[in-house]
């Protein structure tokens, strides 16, 4: 039980990093029908933009407050990953909108390599530590820890989802959204301006992506180059385990993921005899994501194809 408590409180906290990354995927799906394979790199650039923010404001700020520099390099990072994503919707997406579904998803395959080539030549290939800014001493909660990173990854991805939902489901940006899901053309006719509101959702994506960078380096302490690709994946699995387009969907796949993965870190030696160690987690994840689609191709949350007819 003391394993179980500690392994529920990590599987929460990666968990809802995924939902961060996953509901990226689902928002750009939702409306374009589009798999965005360059949202893990967008979250590295965020990543490595507050890596390189910090390292400036503690060379020439020595005297910030830790949480204040993780706040300024965040906004920053926040920026940088907005007009990244918009410039890419725009150059590389936008003109293959209407082409054959493979077109694009070649083209985010292309974006994805070239944008890590990009951080590695701006960044170097070398792993970056990424500095502790807030306090390491960890909280007990029974026989468990957690520490104030951790708590604040879990506090900043529940006022992020709020945001999100609150803006999807209460605002005009929120209705245009939604209008243009279900039929861009008629949204048109309606004075919706499609183009815009692909490029609001490419830049909410972003920001969302950032954050979740952000509170991954923060929380494992590195970062380099190639450190979106599995998030990423990951995240695209929660985002289909829960139903791709459907941003409940999105947020109840990442933490399923997380809580499953953590989970079977901490039995799989167990379970296996000591055959596979800790290391091979991550076939617990699509292991259950086979399972699932198996039995409900749609996902969890998903919609049925009768549902569209």
């Amino acid at each position: 039980m003391d394993i179980l408590l500690q392994q529920i409180i990590n599987g929460l906290v990666l968990g809802s990093m995924y939902a961060l990354i996953a509901l990226g995927y689902t928002m750009v799906y939702g409306i374009i029908q589009l798999i965005n394979f360059a949202h893990g790199e967008v979250l590295m650039v965020g990543a490595l933009t507050s890596w390189s923010c910090i390292g400036l404001m503690q060379e020439a700020m020595p005297y910030l407050p830790g949480w204040l520099m993780l706040l300024i390099a965040a906004i920053i990072a926040c920026v940088v990953a907005a007009s990244l994503n918009l410039v890419i919707e725009k150059i590389a997406y936008r003109p293959l909108r209407n082409s054959p579904r493979l077109a694009p998803l070649i083209t985010a395959i292309g974006v994805s390599i070239l944008l890590q080539t990009l951080a590695m030549i701006i960044w170097k290939p070398n792993y970056k530590a990424y500095p502790t800014l807030l306090s390491s001493t960890p909280y007990e909660i029974g026989t468990a820890v957690i520490t104030p990173t951790q708590i604040l990854v879990l506090v900043v991805t529940a006022v992020a989802l709020a945001t999100l939902m609150y803006l999807v489901n209460y605002t005009k940006l929120g209705r245009a959204m939604r209008a243009t899901a279900e039929n861009p053309r008629v949204a048109a006719l309606m004075g919706v301006k499609p183009d815009m509101v692909i490029s609001a959702t490419f830049i909410i994506g972003a920001v969302l992506a950032a954050i979740a960078g952000i509170m991954y380096a923060s929380n494992y302490g590195t970062a380099h180059h190639t450190m979106g690709f599995l998030p990423g994946l990951k995240a695209f699995t929660a985002a289909v385990f829960g139903g791709i387009g459907n941003l409940a969907g999105a947020v109840v796949g990442g933490l399923l993921l997380g809580l499953i993965e953590s989970i079977g870190s901490g039995y799989i030696g167990d379970l296996t005899g000591g055959v596979l160690g800790s290391q091979y987690t991550d076939i617990f994840a699509f292991i259950v994501l086979i399972i699932i689609l198996t039995l409900r191709p749609s996902g969890l949350l998903g919609e049925r194809v009768a549902d569209r007819a």
